[in-house]
C-alpha cells in the first residue's frame, strides 16, 4: 500500500513538474500543538511541508513531523507522521484538507516489571480545514486544523484500548520555489 502510495505521488510530479511556476510551489517549516483522546496531555510538534497547488481551486501537500505524546506515566509514544493531504480551495485563502499518513512510532513502557520498547509502523487518516494568507508575492502563512483516525496496535503493551486518534493544529510559512 505504501509503495503504491508513493509511486502515485512520483508519477503525480513527473507530469506536473511544467505547470510547477505557473502554479505554485511552496516549502517551509511547521509548528503545531496535537492532542491525543486517552493522552493525558497536548504536545508541541515540529516539521516541514511541501505544497503544490494544480490550479486555484486544488492542491496537495506532503509533509513530516515529530511528535511526543504520553499516556499514564509509563507509556511514552513518539512518532513522525508523514501525510500526504488533498487540498480543495472553495475561496483562495481557505481550505478543506483531507488525506492519510504513514506513521513511524516507537511505544517505550516502562515499569518496575517490564521494560517494553516496540517500533512498528501504521497507516492513518485525517481530515481538517485552514487559511493560507499571503504574505508577499512568493511567502505565505498557512495555519490548519485537522483530526487524525489512527488505531495504534499496543502487541506488547498490557492495556490495548487505547484511543489514539488525535487533533493537531499547527501553522508554517511556505516559502515559494
Amino acid at each position: 500500500m505504501n509503495k503504491t502510495l508513493f509511486l502515485l505521488m512520483f508519477l503525480l510530479s513527473v507530469f506536473l513538474i511544467p505547470n510547477l511556476q505557473a502554479q505554485g510551489l511552496n516549502l517551509g517549516p511547521q509548528v503545531g500543538f496535537q492532542k491525543a483522546d486517552d493522552a493525558e496531555d497536548g504536545n508541541f510538534l515540529l516539521g516541514a511541508a511541501l505544497r503544490l497547488k494544480f490550479s486555484k481551486a486544488l492542491g496537495i501537500e506532503g509533509s513530516i513531523n515529530y511528535r511526543q505524546e504520553d499516556f499514564g506515566p509509563n507509556l511514552t509514544v513518539r512518532s513522525w507522521p508523514v501525510m500526504v493531504t488533498g487540498l480543495l480551495y472553495p475561496l483562495p485563502i481557505v481550505y478543506g484538507a483531507v488525506g492519510a499518513g504513514w506513521y513511524n512510532t516507537t511505544f517505550d513502557f516502562d515499569t518496575a516489571a517490564a521494560d517494553v520498547d516496540e517500533t512498528k509502523q501504521e497507516f492513518g487518516w485525517h481530515f481538517g480545514a485552514g487559511v493560507e494568507l499571503p504574505l508577499g508575492s512568493k511567502t505565505k502563512l498557512a495555519g490548519d486544523i485537522r483530526y487524525v483516525f489512527l488505531d495504534y496496535d499496543f502487541d506488547e503493551i498490557p492495556f490495548r484500548d487505547v484511543d489514539s486518534n488525535f487533533f493537531m493544529i499547527s501553522a508554517g510559512i511556505l516559502f515559494g520555489l
